[in-house]
């Protein structure tokens, strides 16, 4: 293993006032761009906070939605067949068939249908350049 001689190079007195001088400028840049960083930093983590309240308040809306929808088509079958236990008890075919046809109706239907319904004007609602015609 050789050794290799490294040259040093003397500074002179004004060369280390310009160098003082390119510290202090860079230290200052730096500064001034770590304050933007972290200024955005806090605008990130502002939209992040809106962001997920708007997505926890959404899904709360959309939980409550499912809830009363299914709750409601819970109560009209229930309903339903109680109507065709009566028909069926009294003999009336009539009876039995208009129940046993709204049940198939109502289980045709599906909440979620409603719901892409409901996303949609809640997304013309939020557009202001929407037109609505009447």
């Amino acid at each position: 293993m050789t050794a290799k001689r490294v040259p040093v190079e003397v500074i002179g007195v004004g060369s280390a006032a310009e160098c003082l001088r390119d510290i202090v400028q860079a230290y200052t840049e730096y500064k001034i761009v770590a304050e933007e960083e972290q200024t955005k930093r806090r605008g990130i983590e502002a939209w992040e906070k809106a962001t997920v309240a708007q997505i926890k308040a959404n899904r709360d809306a959309l939980i409550k939605y499912l809830d009363r929808s299914f709750d409601e088509r819970a109560k009209n079958f229930r309903f339903l067949f109680s109507k065709v236990d009566e028909a069926i008890a009294k003999g009336d075919t009539s009876q039995l068939t208009l129940a046993l046809h709204s049940i198939t109706e109502i289980a045709k239907s599906s909440p979620f249908k409603e719901l892409a319904d409901l996303t949609s004007v809640r997304a013309a609602l939020d557009d202001p350049g929407h037109e609505w015609e009447f």
